[in-house]
C-alpha cells in the first residue's frame, strides 16, 4: 500500500520515502467479477487506504455521502442479503406455448384458394428465445415439422427482437414475412401471463380448412358409392391401410378313410379384400413347418357357370359375381376357400370391435373345440434294468437318442464337499483265509456313495489297495427297478453290510462319525448313536493315560 501513499501525498517512490499502513487490516484479493441483469461482467475493485476509499473510477457525491455517512458493524449485526439467483437458473425450463396457424396461399389450384396450417409457438424465457413447429399430420403431402428453429425472432428492422410482453391472444406475429395469428395458449402461459399483470384477451377458434371441409363432405355424399374404382382404392388406401381381420380355425382334410384337422390363421385384409392363409405350426407333428398355406388373393364367392369347359384353371374377373367379404366370416360356422373347408373358432380384439361396430348383427363370441384324444399314442414301458452301469445313467437312454447325464444335487455337493464317514469292517467269510482281511468302509456325503479299501497285511498273500470304488449299493431284498440304498443310518458297530454278495461286519468308526450323526439326529436312529458310543468311549477310556484316569476318579 506504500505506492497508493506515494501517489496521494506527492512523494517520490525511493528508498527513504516509503513506509508502511500501520491501519491496513484487510489483506485479502478484492472480487473483481459479478453478476448485474443475470449477466457476470468483471470490474476493477476499490483500494481501501487505512478508512479511506480510492476508487479506480472518480467518486460521485452520492458515493462520498454514502461514504461519510456509513457507520461500521461488528460481526453480529451483518445484514443478511438475499441469495442471487441468475435468470438462466431461475427461468430454466420454463416454456411459454402459444398455439396459432397461418395461411398458405394456392394459386395454381382451381380447387382451393388458401389452406390454414396450425403452429405450435414456444417461447424461451430462459434466454427469450423462440421456435415455431407445425404438427404433423399422416399422408398429408406436405413438409412439415420445424418450420423456424430455436432462436431470437427480429422484431422490426432496427434490431428489436421479440419478448414475451409482445405477445398476446388474438394478435398477428409477423416472422420472416409470414403472418402467424395466435388464438390460444396453455395453462401455464395463461398463469405466468397473469402473474406478470398482462391481461390476454378471449382465446379464438382456430378455422378449417376449405379444402379438408369440401372432401369431407364430398365423401359423405350417396354418390361416392358410385365413383370410379380408382378414387374407391385411393380412399381403402388411405383409412384402411394396415387392418388385418384375424382368425383362428382349423382346416378340416378328410378322405376315404379319416379325417384330419390342422390348425391355421385365416388373414382378411381390408385395403383390397384379399385373404391369405397361414399354417400354425405345431411341434413335433410331423408336418414341414412351411407357414403359408394360401397366398394373399382375393378368392371367389360365385362364378357363372359356363355351358363349355373352360382350358385354363384361373377363373377371370368377368365370371366372378361376388368375392368374399366381412360378413362371409362367422365364428362357429365353416367356410369354403379355393374348395377346402376352414372351421372358424376365434378372433382378434380387433376383429371384435370391427365387427361390433359394422356389423352389429353377428355375434362374434369364441366357440370352444373339443380335444380328441390321440389313441395312437402309447405310454411310454420303461424296460428293465439290465446291470449295466448305474440305474439313473442308464435310465436316461430311454428318454431320448442323445442320452443325457442325470442331473445332481448341487446344493447337497457344495455343502458335504470332501466329507466322508470311515468305518473299520472285516469279512464275514466261511474261508479262514480271509476272517483276518481288514477294510475301511468309506460313505460320501456328497454323493451318498460307498467305497471299500482293504487294509495291508504282511504275508498274507492278498493284494491289497482298493476293494470297491464309488458306487450306489443297495440293500439287500430290494428290487432292481426300485432300489433302496444304504444310508449313514443303517451303519450300526456290529451289523453286517452285504456287498454285492460279500459280507461285512462293522466293527469300529472314526471320532467324525460320532460327531456328525450328533449333529444330524433327525436323520440317525437312538441305535445307531448308542452302538458308536460305547464303541468309541470304551477307545477313549482304553486311550487315556493312567495318572487322567486317576484325576477323573
Amino acid at each position: 500500500m506504500s505506492t497508493e501513499w506515494n501517489d496521494r501525498l506527492g512523494l517520490p517512490f525511493i528508498p527513504g520515502y516509503t513506509f508502511r499502513d500501520l491501519e491496513k487490516t484487510a489483506y485479502h484479493r478484492c472480487q473483481t467479477l459479478g453478476y448485474k441483469n443475470g449477466f457476470a461482467l468483471s470490474h476493477r475493485p476499490s483500494v481501501v487506504i487505512g478508512k479511506d476509499v480510492l476508487a479506480s473510477e472518480p467518486l460521485t457525491h452520492h458515493d462520498i455521502d454514502k461514504l461519510c455517512f456509513d457507520t461500521p458493524y461488528t460481526v453480529y449485526d451483518k445484514p443478511q442479503h438475499e441469495e442471487f439467483i441468475p435468470a438462466h437458473v431461475a427461468l430454466d425450463k420454463k416454456v411459454l406455448r402459444f398455439y396459432g396457424y397461418f395461411l398458405e396461399e394456392i394459386v395454381y389450384s382451381p380447387a382451393e384458394h388458401y389452406r390454414v396450417r396450425p403452429v405450435t409457438i414456444y417461447y424461451y424465457l430462459e434466454d427469450d428465445s423462440m421456435c415455431i413447429i407445425e404438427p404433423s399430420v399422416v399422408n398429408s403431402g406436405l413438409p412439415q415439422g420445424k418450420r423456424i428453429r430455436r432462436q431470437r425472432l427480429p422484431k422490426n428492422e432496427y434490431g428489436n427482437y421479440y419478448n414475451w410482453r409482445d405477445l398476446n391472444l388474438a394478435m398477428d406475429l409477423e416472422v420472416y414475412a409470414t403472418k402467424y395469428h395466435i388464438t390460444d395458449c396453455d395453462l401455464f402461459t395463461k398463469e405466468f401471463m397473469e402473474s406478470e399483470g398482462i391481461i390476454l384477451k378471449e382465446p379464438e377458434k382456430t378455422p378449417e380448412d376449405p379444402y379438408i371441409k369440401h372432401r369431407s363432405v364430398k365423401l359423405t355424399q350417396e354418390h361416392v358409392n358410385t365413383s370410379p374404382a380408382k378414387f374407391e382404392k385411393l380412399y381403402r388406401f388411405l383409412h384402411m391401410d394396415s387392418m388385418v381381420l384375424r382368425f383362428y380355425g382349423q382346416w378340416v382334410e378328410s378322405d376315404a378313410y379319416q379325417s384330419h384337422t390342422w390348425p391355421v390363421i385365416i388373414h382378411y385384409y381390408l385395403v383390397d379384400d384379399t385373404v391369405d392363409v397361414r399354417e400354425a405350426h405345431q411341434r413335433n407333428s410331423g408336418r414341414d413347418p412351411f407357414p403359408l398355406f394360401m397366398s394373399r388373393q382375393k378368392i371367389p364367392k360365385k362364378v357363372k357357370e359356363e355351358s363349355f369347359p373352360s382350358i385354363v384353371m384361373e377363373i377371370s374377373k368377368d365370371l366372378v359375381e361376388e368375392y368374399y367379404s366381412p360378413k362371409d366370416f362367422q365364428l362357429g360356422q365353416k367356410v369354403k376357400l379355393l374348395s377346402h373347408q376352414f372351421f372358424l373358432y376365434d378372433c382378434d380384439g380387433f376383429t371384435r370391435e370391427y365387427y361390433q361396430k359394422n356389423y352389429p348383427e353377428m355375434e362374434m363370441k369364441p366357440v370352444e373345440i373339443p380335444k380328441v384324444e390321440d389313441t395312437t399314442k402309447k405310454t411310454q414301458v420303461i424296460p428293465p434294468y439290465n446291470g449295466f452301469g448305474s440305474l439313473e445313467d442308464s435310465l436316461q437312454y430311454c428318454y431320448s437318442l442323445i442320452p443325457e447325464p442325470p442331473r445332481k444335487n448341487i446344493m447337497k455337493r457344495l455343502v458335504n464337499s470332501n466329507k466322508m464317514l470311515r468305518y473299520t469292517a472285516k469279512l464275514d467269510s466261511p474261508y479262514p483265509e480271509d476272517r483276518d482281511r481288514r477294510f475301511i468302509l468309506t460313505y460320501h456325503l456328497d454323493t451318498d456313495m460307498i467305497s471299500i479299501y482293504e487294509t495291508p497285511r504282511r504275508n498274507s498273500g492278498i493284494i491289497s489297495g482298493k476293494f470297491l470304488g464309488q458306487c450306489k449299493v443297495s440293500k439287500p431284498g430290494s428290487t432292481v427297478d426300485n432300489p433302496v440304498y444304504y444310508t449313514p443310518a443303517d451303519f450300526v458297530i456290529g451289523t453286517t453290510v452285504e456287498v454285492f454278495s460279500h459280507r461285512f461286519i462293522l466293527t469300529n468308526a472314526d471320532l467324525y462319525v460320532l460327531k456328525y450323526l450328533e449333529s444330524n439326529p433327525d436323520e440317525v436312529p437312538s441305535q445307531t448313536l448308542e452302538s458308536l458310543k460305547q464303541v468309541l468311549g470304551a477307545e477313549m477310556a482304553s486311550s487315556m493315560p493312567v495318572e487322567q484316569k486317576g484325576e477323573e476318579k
